[in-house]
């Protein structure tokens, strides 16, 4: 089995009770263990596959708590850093149907620094590139695009997720699309919302923005669409792959579960090229991915939410 290496933030998610969508009114917060790559490397190992978490948080209580529930988790922390600086924050507000929004204190994430002694642990492993908060400059961002670099020379199995936040590229657009592009053109995998899609590809049409996305170089799409289920787009064809029906109450977290799950099952391949010539493999991947998903929004919170491998037999 191949180990996942999972870079980007790990952070503090601070869920507003009671409220709705609007933080202005909340008085009441749930403290919860998040960041998009660290959601990602709990849900491939518990589904039984190994992955390893690089990102930083500060020397503090929260970082403390954080790193414990990556460990309960049964992801390798070995490679996760500590700062002076406090640890990263998230203030969520949910929506009656689920529907998440966020406003950050960024803090501890920022600071993680490249480590060169590392640069031969990705050969014939997967990366995955899913922060948030990556392409907002500083060590992150230094850090993020050496691994990506190092991966690509050793033939690593490439993932990207942009994890767009409208609340950190508010008027910089376009400065986000620029950043993306690189990782779009060298990775074999990535995963968009219809929204990122649309806005980095510059088409309404989900169809058109794959083929615009596959000719900046990715070679396999998928664009989660909730209960719509998943757009699964290669070179040789596109479908629609449904997923389960739910009544969500907390979308956090979903789409990692999503890409996490279909990363522990393209873990578990010999060779990363069948997912490129046997045409069933993908779409069945992305068929268990998408329950993966739906579970974790029957319930509130990203990590505590993630299906175990018995749920997603069952």
């Amino acid at each position: 089995m191949k180990k996942v290496y999972c870079i980007g933030e790990l952070l503090i998610d601070f869920v507003a009770e009671k409220q709705g969508s609007d933080l202005s009114k909340a008085t009441d917060f749930t403290k919860k263990a998040g960041g998009a790559p660290a959601n990602v490397a709990c849900a491939i190992s518990k589904l039984g596959g190994e992955s390893s978490f690089i990102g930083c948080v500060g020397k503090d209580p929260f970082g403390t708590f954080l790193l414990n529930i990556l460990e309960e988790h049964g992801v390798d922390i070995s490679m996760a850093q500590r700062s002076s600086t406090f640890t990263t924050l998230a203030f969520v507000s949910l929506a009656e149907d689920g529907e998440r929004d966020f406003v950050f204190s960024r803090g501890a994430d920022k600071e993680l620094q490249y480590n060169p002694g590392h640069r031969n642990i990705f050969k014939n492993n997967i990366i995955h590139l899913g922060a948030a908060t990556a392409l907002l400059g500083g060590n992150l961002e230094d850090a993020y695009k050496h691994y990506f670099f190092d991966g690509l020379s050793q033939g690593a199995f490439i993932c990207f997720d942009p994890n767009f936040r409208g609340d950190l590229w508010k008027g910089k657009e376009g400065i986000f699309i620029e950043k993306c592009l690189p990782y779009i053109e060298k990775s074999d995998l990535c995963k968009f919302s219809m929204e990122e899609a649309q806005l980095l590809s510059g088409k309404e049409d989900l169809h058109e923005a794959c083929d615009f996305l596959h000719n900046i170089g990715a070679k396999a799409i998928t664009i989660t669409l909730g209960g719509d289920g998943t757009l699964l787009s290669t070179s040789k064809s596109k479908q629609n792959i449904p997923s389960i029906k739910v009544s969500p109450v907390d979308t956090t977290g979903a789409g990692d579960a999503f890409i996490g799950c279909l990363l522990q099952q393209i873990s578990a391949l010999t060779d990363f090229e069948s997912l490129f010539t046997e045409d069933s493999l993908l779409a069945n991947m992305v068929l268990t991915a998408n329950k993966a998903g739906a579970i974790t929004t029957t319930n509130y919170g990203a990590i505590e939410s993630l299906p175990s491998l018995n749920q997603l037999q069952h």
